[in-house]
C-alpha cells in the first residue's frame, strides 16, 4: 500500500520591500480616480459645457462628445471598480493579482491614447499629447515599465501573492 505524504502549503511573505510602493498606488489609486471623476463630470453637467457640446450648432458642437464623454464616464468607473479589486486581490495576497495588475496597465495605456487621439480628431487645435496627456500617461507607463515586470519577476512578489 502506497503511503501519501502531505506536504504544507507554503504561507505567503509579508507584504515588504519594494511592494510597499506597489501598496501605496493601489490605495492612491481609487481616491485619485473617484476625485478625477468627481472634479470633471459633474462641472460639465452644471456649468453648461454639456449643453455646449451636444447642441447642433454650437459653436463646439461634434456629434462625437456625447459617446466620447459618456464612454470616458463609464470606463473610469469601471477602472475604479477594479481598482478596489486590485486592493482586494493584493492584500489577500492572491496569485491572480500581476495578471490583474498588468491588464488594468495595459487598458489604462491604451486608453489614455485612444481618448487623446478622439479628442484631437474632434477638436484639431489640442495637441494629442498635451500637459493632461502625458500627466496621466507618465504613472501608467511606471506601472507598465516597471511595477508589471517587478511583480512577473521578483522573487518577493512570487512568494508573496501565492493564494
Amino acid at each position: 500500500m502506497e503511503s501519501i505524504t502531505l506536504t504544507p502549503k507554503p504561507e505567503p511573505k509579508k507584504i515588504g520591500g519594494w511592494l510597499i510602493l506597489v501598496a501605496l498606488g493601489l490605495l492612491i489609486s481609487p481616491l485619485r480616480l473617484c476625485m478625477s471623476l468627481v472634479m470633471t463630470f459633474p462641472p460639465i453637467i452644471i456649468d453648461g459645457t454639456w449643453q455646449t457640446m451636444t447642441t447642433q450648432g454650437s459653436e463646439f458642437y461634434s456629434p462625437l462628445w456625447i459617446p466620447l464623454l459618456i464612454g470616458e464616464l463609464v470606463f473610469n468607473l469601471g477602472i475604479f471598480m477594479i481598482s478596489l479589486y486590485l486592493v482586494y486581490l493584493f492584500f489577500n495576497k492572491k496569485k491572480d493579482f500581476p495578471d490583474w495588475y498588468a491588464g488594468l496597465a495595459i487598458i489604462s495605456f491604451v486608453f489614455i491614447l485612444v481618448d487623446a487621439f478622439l479628442v484631437t480628431m474632434i477638436m484639431p487645435e489640442i495637441p494629442m499629447f498635451d500637459y493632461e496627456t502625458i500627466t496621466a500617461l507618465i504613472p501608467t507607463l511606471g506601472s507598465l515599465l516597471i511595477w508589471t515586470p517587478y511583480l512577473f519577476l521578483s522573487k518577493r512578489s512570487k512568494d508573496t501573492f501565492i493564494l
